[in-house]
Formats: C-alpha cells, sequence, structure tokens
C-alpha cells in the first residue's frame, strides 16, 4: 500500500502511538504528529512518544476478575504495541501491572520511528487538519492545544466538556523510614513480576488519621481562575483533599483502607488508616504516593505529607499538581467507528474521546487504527461485541451514555474507566456444580469468570470473521 495516501494521526501519546501502529503493521503509510518538543504542556516532561505523566501503573493485570486486565489481555491479542511495551518494562506491583515509565515510552518511540510505514513529524496541528488529508485519526488527548480545541468546537457547534486531573506525588525510596512502614501488597497478592510484597505501607491510628484529615481540609490549595471554577473533577481521579472534603472517613474507605495488610512492627494492632506507595522505575529508587493526586500547594504537599508516619524526612522527586482536561461529548458527535459526525474523514481516539485512563486510551487508539486501516481498504469493521471489554467501552463513548436521562434533560457525558457495569448481563446467573444459585463472594467471583470467558470467546469471534483470508489479500 506504499503508493495510498498517508494516513494522519495527530497525538503521539499512547493513543495516538497505538492508532499509528495499528495502522502501519497493516502496511498503510502513517505521518504521526507530535508537538513536542517545539511545544511543550504542564504536564510533560519529555518529548517520548506515550509518555505517562500521572501514573506508571496500567491497574489490574487479573484477565478472569477484573475488566482492566481483560483490556490488558484483548489487547495483547490485537497486537498492541503498548501492552507489548508494557509488559517488556515492567516493575513489581502486586497484581497490576505497572512499568518503568522512562524506559516504556523510549521503547514506543523506538519502535514507532523504526518502522519504515511510518514518518514522524515533530510539528504542532493548530487548527482543522487541512483539507487535503484524506483520513486524520485524532489522539491528542487531555491537553489539545486550544487552536486545535476552538477548530474543533466551531465545526462540531458544541463547546468541549473539561475537567481536572491531579497528579500524585513521588518520593524517593531512601528518604522513607522502614522503622515504621513495611513492604507488603493487599492479601499478598504477587501480580506480573511481582512478590507479594510490592507496595510500601504507611500506618496511622485514628489521632494521626483525623489530624491528616484536618490538615488536608486546611492546607492551602492552588487558586483557580474564574472559568476553571466550575470546571468538574473525574471521580476516578479526584484530589485527595477533594475526597477529605465529602465526609472524614471517605479516605479509609478509599485510597487509605487499611484492609489486607498487617504491620509487622505490631501485628496486635489494627491501623485506622494506611498510606501505600507504589514502585515508580525499575531501578526501584522512586515510589509513587497511590491515590494521593493533589492540588495542595507544593510547600503544603511537604509539610503535610510529612505527618504521615515513616515519611517525616520524606524526599520528594515530584510534588503533585493539576492539568485541565478536555474532551468531546461523544455520544452525540461520533459514530460507531468513532467518526466526527459533522466531518467523517476525522476520527478520534483517546481522552479526547471521553474515555479514561492510560490502558482505556491505548484501546480506543488501537480500534480507531482498526476502523481507519478497513476503510481505506474498502471495507467495512462491525462493531466489536459489547461482550468484549473493548466493544463495551466504545458502546458507551459512541452512545451507551446519552440515553440515560435525568429530570427530563439528557444526562451530561462523563469520562468512564472500563468496568464490567458496562458489559452485558449474563443470560443466567452462575450456578454450582449442584445447579443451586450462588450468593454472596463465591457468585461474584463465578460471576467475573462467566462475563470475561464469554469475552474472550465473543472476541475470537470477531478476530475470525474479520480476518481477510490469504486469498482474499491476493
Amino acid at each position: 500500500m506504499s503508493g495510498s495516501a498517508p494516513i494522519h494521526v495527530i497525538g503521539g501519546g499512547l493513543a495516538g502511538s497505538e492508532a499509528a501502529w495499528q495502522l502501519a503493521e497493516r502496511g498503510h503509510p502513517v505521518v504521526l504528529h507530535e508537538m513536542r518538543p517545539r511545544r511543550g504542556t504542564d504536564a510533560h516532561q519529555t518529548d517520548g512518544l506515550a509518555e505517562l505523566v500521572c501514573s506508571n501503573s496500567f491497574r489490574s493485570d487479573d484477565a478472569n476478575g477484573n475488566a482492566v486486565g481483560l483490556l490488558h489481555q484483548e489487547m495483547r491479542s490485537l497486537g498492541s504495541l503498548i501492552m507489548r511495551a508494557g509488559d517488556a518494562h515492567q516493575v513489581p506491583a502486586g497484581g497490576a501491572l505497572a512499568v518503568d515509565r522512562d524506559d516504556f515510552s523510549q521503547s514506543v518511540t523506538r519502535a514507532l520511528a523504526a518502522h519504515p510505514n511510518v514518518t514522524l513529524a515533530r510539528e504542532e496541528v493548530d487548527g482543522l487538519p487541512p483539507a487535503a488529508w484524506e483520513r486524520v485519526i485524532v489522539a491528542t488527548g487531555p491537553l489539545t492545544s486550544p487552536a486545535l480545541a476552538a477548530a474543533i468546537g466551531a465545526l462540531t457547534g458544541t463547546q468541549s466538556l473539561a475537567f481536572f486531573d491531579a497528579i500524585a506525588p513521588i518520593v524517593h525510596r531512601d528518604s522513607i523510614d522502614l522503622g515504621k512502614a513495611w513492604f507488603q501488597s493487599r492479601y499478598d497478592k504477587a501480580g506480573p513480576g511481582g512478590t507479594g510484597a510490592d507496595y510500601i505501607n504507611c500506618p496511622l491510628d485514628r489521632e494521626q488519621y483525623d489530624a491528616f484529615i484536618q490538615a488536608l481540609i486546611d492546607g492551602e490549595k492552588a487558586s483557580f481562575k474564574e472559568w476553571e471554577a466550575t470546571t468538574p473533577y473525574f471521580d476516578g481521579c479526584l484530589p485527595i483533599e477533594v475526597m477529605a472534603e465529602r465526609g472524614p472517613e471517605t479516605l479509609r474507605h478509599g485510597p487509605m483502607k487499611p484492609v489486607g495488610l498487617t504491620n509487622p512492627h505490631d501485628p496486635t494492632v489494627k491501623a485506622c488508616a494506611i498510606v501505600q506507595l507504589r514502585q515508580d522505575n525499575a531501578l526501584g529508587t522512586l515510589y509513587n504516593m497511590v491515590g494521593f493526586q493533589t492540588k495542595l500547594r507544593h510547600a503544603e504537599q511537604v509539610r503535610i505529607f510529612r505527618t504521615i508516619p515513616g515519611l517525616e524526612n520524606a524526599e520528594f522527586a515530584r510534588l503533585g499538581g493539576l492539568h485541565r482536561n478536555t474532551y468531546l461529548d461523544s455520544p452525540r458527535l461520533l459514530d460507531a467507528t468513532l467518526r466526527l459526525k459533522a466531518e467523517p474523514r476525522l476520527r478520534f481516539a483517546g481522552q479526547i474521546t471521553g474515555c479514561e485512563g492510560y490502558v482505556e486510551s491505548a484501546a480506543i487508539g488501537l480500534m480507531a487504527g482498526r476502523f481507519a486501516a478497513a476503510e481505506a481498504e474498502g471495507r467495512t469493521l462491525p462493531p466489536l461485541p459489547q461482550t468484549t471489554a473493548l466493544g463495551a467501552l466504545i458502546a458507551h463513548i459512541t452512545g451507551g451514555h446519552i440515553a440515560a436521562e435525568d429530570q427530563g434533560a439528557p444526562r451530561s457525558f462523563q469520562p468512564m474507566n472500563v468496568n464490567f457495569g458496562l458489559f452485558p448481563p449474563l443470560a443466567q446467573a452462575p450456578r454450582n456444580e449442584t445447579g443451586r444459585r450462588l450468593r454472596g463472594p463465591e457468585k461474584a467471583v463465578l460471576k467475573k469468570r462467566a462475563i470475561t470467558d464469554r469475552a474472550r470467546a465473543d472476541l475470537a469471534g470477531w478476530i475470525d470473521a474479520t480476518t481477510p483470508s490469504p486469498l482474499a489479500a491476493e
């Protein structure tokens, strides 16, 4: 297909990198446009493709009991570059898949730069793509340039929605006091490359926890401009002080929950709350404070976080911060193959579509690339079954949300991580070997297994039905 017109991908994040890879692997020439380093962002630190700026975790890798773990498996089965790089550069993280962020980004960058069908253009696309570009995938993510966002808004006749993502601090490992903290994964669960002792845990008793909550509430926060004041947060990435303001017990039932952990320094005493830190690089020298996204001012972060037992002398490699996230009202604006209804030559992928999370962003990029490749080949790629993780996520983005109404008005579209709530229900509830209907934890485990088994079978059928035969290719 070397003589065909190139397909343009705008944005070199996880979604754009994955979309470009899927196209290139199918023989299509691709121009991948990335504005860094010519123009930087408030969140990125390098000019590498697929840079992880918020967290190094791809979350659970359990393909039988977790929706994102199932999504990992589906992406691997479809030749995902992002998952290949993640697997190659994983670091211990209990039941999660986490990666060395620098090595991961460098691996993706090298793979795309070396691909004969990929041209990497270091330039900003600061408006609608030229009309001469027949097929375009816009994967500019949460930090879409204002000029491009304004152009899209003018084209669709609507305003993009926006919210804030908050970034968690990173601590130098050798500044953590392991006389108070200890290594353990929750319930001693060992994940990819892990040992079951992959997190550093810092315990707080009731008095320490109550004081910590009050400090978060009273701490000085970053100020907002007038237009920012009404921008909502995505619930999956709330700043820790916003969670604290929702009630004094919120954090100890959220990121600071003490379950599944035993303090070896004093096994008889149960902690009121526990702060977990997850390895952030392959060397094990940096640890990320799990769930500690924040808009506190930097000096306040240092002061308040050093009240946590084990972090009294913490040295921070990076403190938390905020960046603005922009996404489309996708159920209204995109069709089932992620094309913009107002101008079908434009497809969208990644977080700008309203998915949330690195894995989800890459997954939407993967399918945008495959949809565009099939279209360029004169084929129509049928929708993925909604019983699959990929299909459930795309169905939510392209129409699963718009039907819900609240007091007669359409509910506003909000970002969503992949989860089993997006999947169609099972035809029948799981039963044990005697045919008895199950209840409690056993039912939950078997239900998830039934959903994931169904997803694997349906994806295999979709792959078989959509793979061109060798004779057809000739």
